[in-house]
Formats: structure tokens, sequence, C-alpha cells
């Protein structure tokens, strides 16, 4: 995952885990209503087809995957096909999404070892998810919040990085670290569409390079903001 940019200016965390709190709670709620449609971007129909989809967005836009998973689908529709799906094959369905070769290897062994270990099923648990080939935390995030309606962690990517650090909820630009501090400061049944709302708004507003503060709904309330 890509480090975090910097705050663009000097973000103070607000004094006190009561006043921190309170700034997390404005800021979910203004989110919530600046976007009520947030919602995983990735096109899918299923858990696996999700799982394989989260996979490919690994250094790539959801826009390039969701180009690339109907052809990947139609040809292997559930883990039993992909399983036995030739190597070179999977990699040239895949090419565009970037780092191709050990994304393709990824998605066979992933689907592999859902045949081998799980019936073919993609199990609704983190520890079974992170014992798949190519699944970390991150992506075990995403399926268990967006498959199964489960809240067990918050996704953090690149925008959720950017977004957490610029409004001063966070210091870190680990993820890992970035998770831990958004998880009490938010209730439990927001995690999902929390990151889905970080995201939508790093996309639209909280850009990486120059942030569209001037028309930011948390400007006024925004350690980072230039207005």
């Amino acid at each position: 995952m890509a480090r975090a940019s910097r705050a663009v200016g000097a973000a103070k965390r607000p004094r006190g885990r009561a006043a921190l709190r309170a700034h997390a709670a404005e800021v979910l709620a203004r989110l919530e209503r600046t976007y009520p449609d947030a919602h995983c971007a990735l096109d899918h129909r299923n858990a696996f087809e999700l799982l394989a989809a989260t996979i490919l967005s690994a250094q790539c836009t959801d826009k390039r995957v969701n180009l690339v998973t109907p052809a990947l689908f139609e040809r292997y529709p559930d883990p039993e096909a992909l399983s036995a799906a030739p190597l070179e094959d999977v990699e040239a369905l895949v090419k565009t999404t970037g780092f191709f070769r050990s994304k393709a290897k990824s998605l066979v062994g992933m689907a592999t070892a859902l045949v081998e270990r799980h019936r073919g099923d993609v199990p609704p648990s983190m520890d079974d998810l992170v014992e798949l080939p190519g699944v970390g935390r991150k992506t075990a995030n995403v399926i268990l919040g967006n498959a199964f309606g489960r809240n067990d962690g918050i996704v953090v990517d690149t925008h959720v990085s950017r977004v957490s650090n610029r409004l001063a909820l966070t210091r870190s630009d680990d993820a890992v670290q970035i998770e831990q501090d958004l998880i009490p400061l938010f209730p439990r049944e927001s995690w999902t569409q929390l990151s889905h709302l970080f995201i939508e708004h790093g996309r639209q507003i909280c850009v990486a390079r120059v942030p569209r503060c001037e028309r930011c709904p948390l400007n006024d309330i925004c350690p980072s903001s230039r207005v």
C-alpha cells in the first residue's frame, strides 16, 4: 500500500478523547449526508467474485478491475473452475490490472484453497480468509463487510489513510495502526460504511495532490483545510 500523503496544514488533533470522539461523530454525520449512496465500487454478484476482484484491485483502480472481471468470471465462474485454470490463461485475462503474474497466481491459489479447505465456499472468518493466497487483513475486511455484513474491522486503503490523517483522526501512515486508531472512534455498525465514505470523499474532494477544500463539507472542522 502506498504511504499516505502528508496533511496539507499542520493538523492538530482535538484535545482529549471525548473531543476526538465528538470530532469523529461530526465527520461521520456530514459524510453520510454528503455521500448517501457510497458503496463498494467493485462489481460483484457473490462473495467469490468480490474476493477475486479485491485481489485484483491491489495497485489498480476499481474501474479497471471492473473492466476485467466480466471476462474472467464468464470463463471461470466459481472456485472449482478457477482452481483448474491454466495460469497463463488467467494471466492474459488480468494483464491490464498490473502485477498480473502474481495476481493470477494468487487467484488460482485462492480458488484452490477454497475448494480444498472450504468446499468451494468463501469462509466468513477473518482467520480463515487471511490464510488464503493473496488475502491480507484489508482484503478480508472488504469481504466480511460487503459480502457477509460483518463489521470486524475497517478497510484502510490510500484514500482512507489520506483522509484520516488530514482530519487528524490518526497520526500514522501504517494501515494496521490507522485501523486501530479509527476503531474506537466510530460505532462498530458504521465501520464498513465508513471506509466507503472516506474513499468517496478521497476520490471527489480530498484528493492526493491538491484537495478541493473550498468544496469540502468538512472544511470548517478539518485541521488541514486550506480555507
